[in-house]
């Protein structure tokens, strides 16, 4: 690192110390001849509940932690407006997200090389989920020992989850035991980003081992104003801290991993998108893009809720000071029990349709239940179901309304805007009263509370869907991989028409993954790096 004219330069700058931040800053790092700066607009990850995995529930809609962007109005949820918090702290949204490691199907990726992005096939990326993965079971064909990302299995028995289970195998569905194995459809018992009993979020995972290196300087609240252009060439940053706006050199790349909702933003007030929006949000356009913000894509979820007889449910914890305890000590002994759990513990991957060559819709099982996530428990011992369209068609936007970078930009998901979209959903909430009714699960359910038992034909379920359904929190496909006109980046992540600029997150992505988009972004992130380090070595060998 260097200063120049009081500014200091670093090889390369990343905006955001998230999912794909951390594994960027431990991987370009450990050569020491290399230069990086890390800026981040949260702070450090301190709060404890960051690392209980439970504790998403505590932390997702806590301002002190997430960004609290909110989706719409949506058109076709009768207008209603939708949260969606971001992480907003040292790990990002890895560090308070529901910890679910689901890589997706090889499909999606060989559909990414379909849509000519050479090196993306499911093939081509394996070997990074495999690298970055320290797999509790071991290494195998599928999975690897010893990386930086904790993944492990569930550690809790819960009677009401093995019936759902077997409900689920009574309904036709096979048991899998490995959903990022060989074959995706089943049910059984997801995998989580934790590492002996505690969150592992890409802060911990990668980060945490390379803070000590002396070519890495890593910035907490710093909240990026724009990226830094000489012309066609992005050569630096302009961020606000404690008050004051600094500027840092980049000399080889700007490195923007500011996710699905940060990247698009921060390019368009750096004048780079849509020349329509920029100039509406009165910015001066530099760099005509016009895909920078749009293919929005987000996985909507409609949520059951059963009221059962057995007692298993965290609803029952939560209500009472003994369990709390019970749990708290078997947690901090065991580092085992339902503070263990992420945001869902069973896990299913269907289709609707036989004749589907893979599943279509996943289910989330919890055994426990809320009005919305991260709000207090419901008073009874429930539990949750919610089911979700894996590949919508529906796509949908985000723009800033102005050129500052700290007001929120207009985002709207247009959730379900398409008939298939619609079709699939309800096909979804019918397979969710399918399982529900098997008497390996139906026996302990004294009611389903939501939607209710008055909801019985496709009208009702689908007004339901449309007055209470949500998101995942899967938003990504802002900033698109490809060829086509509305592509931002290339297949090696340099933004089209600017050199020394790559945007690596989730926004990357062409079409939505298979299921939970955390697993993905970190093998993004992990691919990326060995891109920017052979182009830096081309680079010097062409000098």
């Amino acid at each position: 690192m260097s200063s120049d004219g009081g500014a200091e330069t670093f090889d390369y700058v990343i905006i955001g110390a998230g999912s794909a931040g951390c594994v960027l800053a431990n991987r370009l790092t450990a050569d020491p001849s290399v230069t990086v700066a890390l800026l981040e607009a949260g702070g450090p990850d301190r709060n404890p509940w960051l690392h209980i995995p439970a504790g998403y529930f505590r932390t997702m809609f806590n301002p002190d932690l997430t960004w609290q962007f909110d989706c719409g109005p949506e058109p076709h949820l009768d207008g209603r407006i939708v949260p969606w918090p971001r992480g907003r702290v040292l790990g990002g949204t890895s560090a308070v997200n529901g910890l679910l490691y689901v890589r997706g199907q090889a499909q999606d990726f060989d559909m990414w090389r379909q849509l000519g992005n050479a090196g993306w096939s499911y093939q081509d990326v394996l070997p990074y989920f495999k690298r970055a993965e320290d797999q509790e079971r071991g290494a195998d064909e599928y999975h690897g020992a010893g990386g930086p990302l904790g993944v492990s299995d569930v550690h809790m028995d819960n009677p009401l989850c093995e019936a759902y289970i077997a409900a689920c195998v009574a309904a036709g569905i096979p048991r899998n035991n490995d959903f990022n194995g060989p074959n995706q459809e089943g049910v059984g018992y997801y995998q989580l980003t934790t590492r002996n009993g505690r969150r592992c979020s890409t802060a911990v995972g990668y980060l945490k081992p390379a803070r000590s290196r002396p070519n890495l300087k890593i910035i907490t609240e710093a909240q990026v104003k724009r990226i830094a252009l000489d012309g066609r060439r992005a050569i630096g940053v302009v961020y606000k801290l404690g008050g004051e706006m600094r500027t840092i050199n980049a000399r080889r790349e700007v490195l923007l991993a500011a996710g699905a909702i940060g990247s698009p933003q921060l390019l368009q007030v750096s004048g780079i998108g849509p020349g329509s929006v920029l100039k509406r949000a009165g910015v001066e356009v530099q760099h005509e893009l016009p895909g920078v913000g749009e293919n929005l894509q987000d996985h909507f979820q409609v949520r059951f809720v059963y009221d059962c007889s057995l007692p298993a449910s965290l609803n029952d914890v939560w209500h009472s000071r003994l369990k709390q305890l019970r749990v708290g000590l078997e947690y901090i002994f065991n580092r085992t029990g339902i503070l263990t759990i992420g945001a869902g513990v069973v896990g299913v991957f269907a289709k609707t349709r036989p004749e589907l060559e893979v599943p279509d819709v996943q289910i989330h099982f919890m055994p426990l239940s809320a009005e919305r996530p991260g709000y207090g428990l419901h008073p009874f011992s429930g539990v949750t179901a919610s089911v979700c369209q894996l590949r919508p068609e529906s796509r949908g936007v985000i723009r800033i309304k102005t050129p500052d970078p700290f007001d929120p930009p207009s985002i709207v998901a247009n959730y379900l805007a398409t008939e298939t979209d619609r079709e699939v959903t309800l096909a979804g909430m019918r397979l969710l009263r399918k399982i529900g009714a098997q008497p390996q699960f139906a026996n302990y359910v004294k009611r389903e509370f939501l939607p209710g038992p008055e909801a019985q034909s496709d009208e009702d379920l689908m007004a339901f869907a449309r007055a209470k359904g949500t998101t995942i929190f899967h938003p990504c496909g802002t900033c698109k991989m490809g060829r086509d006109p509305m592509a931002v980046v290339d297949e090696r992540l340099r933004v089209h028409g600017i050199s020394g600029l790559r945007v690596i997150d989730a926004s990357i992505m062409p079409t939505m993954t298979s299921g939970n988009t955390n697993a993905p972004t970190i093998m993004i992130a992990e691919k990326a790096s060995d891109m920017i380090l052979e182009d830096a070595h081309q680079h010097a060998v062409a000098v």
